[in-house]
């Protein structure tokens, strides 16, 4: 038998992937790696801090407002429009940030930042599902999960390597300038390579502005409390909890009933997709107790041990790197392990975890962390790899192609609200407990790691779930 040759637009597709990653990497790096730009941020502008929350969190929240929407409007009108109007408008809003004379202005250039970003991350998604078939979406998925896990653990280290080359009053802004330059390349290549039409007939009808509304309503609600919990203090807030499941619930009525005549903003039929469902709830989980680990690890390095914003990023890209390796083995082989590859990178990831609170008690002066936590962040690094690419491939695999925007939309959706609910709990209990132990901050960040070990192991339960529900 002959081997078959690869189609003539084999090589167009690759190049279209890549400039994908690269977006995905831009806009999902501008997540973490103001971290550790904040205190420079607050010295060069005089910055309260509801306003630098707002720069840390505010991204977050128009990412998670604009990633259904502009998912549909991919699968609807084509993504190279989509993803080029998104990706002009990130360059552009990284340079506002970085001229930015004042916090206001640049916690609104933040906020359009974020919803660029939710426009971009769908197209980038739904692009594999319309340029690969079947098992060969294996790798590429693979590729983005590199991009997702390296992004996410390496922002605080470029963000500190930026500082230092900028110096420490106006460094800040190069975190957000790096981002021009290279935005006016994905614009020109995006532009030339990405698909300019929808598989199947343009949907020129109306985008369900009702299912938008309802949508962003109830996310703003349930993400509000969240993002905002250090600042606003007051209990009311959290009222707006359970409003926000209310409109959520409204949202899923109105779906139902306008899927009777039109395509809708998202289609609940997918819910009834076990590995969808299920590898949702996954990704949802465990981005809440994955992202909160560098934002306490970054907090407990600098403020508490007094290690400036570059060994702090130092010290968590081992973790960075364990993921880039394990994303591009996990993508070749999910097709042959499925559901449990991603339970056994859970696992790695909590005994890697364990091994950094053990690390803690070994070295009580706490005189070397950085350098005995590369081990163990090492193991949760690959334990990583093996979860986010695994789990989005399997977790896509049978949502059909116009589709593909909106439902990797409402995947990265829930990972936000994880993200922002993860980071909420997680650092209550970090600050919680840096107040009863008078201020030891290797109690707090012991006690907050802990948290977060226990949310990836209930990632772990729904893993096993599936797993022993596809036996059966």
């Amino acid at each position: 038998m002959t081997r078959r040759r690869p189609a003539p637009d084999d090589r167009r597709r690759w190049q279209a992937l890549g400039v994908g990653l690269v977006a995905a990497f831009m806009t999902l790096l501008d997540v973490s790696i103001v971290n550790v730009a904040v205190p420079s941020m607050d010295r060069a502008l005089r910055a309260s801090p509801s306003d630098l929350q707002w720069v840390l969190s505010g991204y977050a929240l128009t990412f998670g407002l604009a990633l259904v929407p502009a998912g549909r409007f991919g699968d609807a009108r084509g993504r190279r429009n989509a993803f080029v109007a998104g990706i002009t408008l990130f360059t552009l809003t990284s340079a506002l940030a970085g001229l930015a004379a004042s916090p206001g202005w640049l916690v609104a250039a933040r906020l359009l930042q974020g919803a660029a970003a939710g426009v971009v991350n769908p197209q980038v998604t739904g692009l594999i599902q319309e340029l690969f078939q079947g098992p060969e979406r294996a790798r590429p998925f693979g590729l983005l999960g590199a991009t997702i896990g390296i992004s996410t653990a390496i922002g605080p280290l470029l963000g500190g390597l930026l500082i230092a080359l900028g110096g420490e009053e106006h460094g800040w802004r190069w975190v957000f300038f790096v981002n021009v330059p290279v935005g006016i390349v994905a614009v020109v290549l995006g532009w030339r390579l990405l698909p300019s039409r929808p598989q199947g007939p343009v949907d020129n009808r109306r985008l369900d502005p009702v299912g938008v509304l309802l949508l962003g309503l109830g996310v703003v609600l349930l993400l509000l409390p969240l993002v905002q919990q250090q600042q606003w203090r007051g209990a009311e807030k959290w009222l707006l909890v359970p409003a926000g499941l209310v409109a959520l619930v409204a949202f899923g009525l109105w779906e139902r009933r306008y899927a009777r005549q039109r395509q809708p903003l998202f289609d609940l039929r997918l819910f009834a997709v076990r590995s969808y469902t299920l590898g949702s709830l996954i990704a949802l989980v465990y981005f809440g107790g994955f992202t909160a680990i560098f934002f306490i690890f970054t907090l407990y390095l600098q403020n508490g041990l007094g290690y400036s914003a570059l060994v702090a990023g130092l010290a968590i890209t081992p973790f960075a790197l364990g993921s880039a390796a394990a994303s591009a083995l996990g993508g070749r082989i999910v097709n042959r392990y499925g559901r449990p590859l991603v339970a056994t990178g859970l696992v790695t990831v909590v005994v890697g975890l364990v091994g950094v609170v053990a690390i803690l008690d070994l070295d009580p002066g706490h005189t070397a962390v950085p350098w005995l936590t590369a081990g163990p962040l090492l193991v949760a690094g690959l334990g990583s790899g093996l979860v986010i690419a695994p789990n989005q491939t399997l977790t896509l695999s049978e949502v059909p192609v116009p589709q593909a925007g909106s439902g990797a939309g409402m995947l990265q959706t829930g990972q936000r609200i994880g993200t922002a609910a993860g980071i909420a709990a997680v650092g209550s209990v970090f600050f919680a407990s840096l107040t009863a132990s008078d201020g030891d901050w290797s109690v707090a960040f012991r006690h907050s790691l802990l948290l977060a070990t226990g949310i990836i192991a209930l990632a772990l339960v729904a893993a096993v779930t599936d797993i022993s529900r596809s036996r059966r």
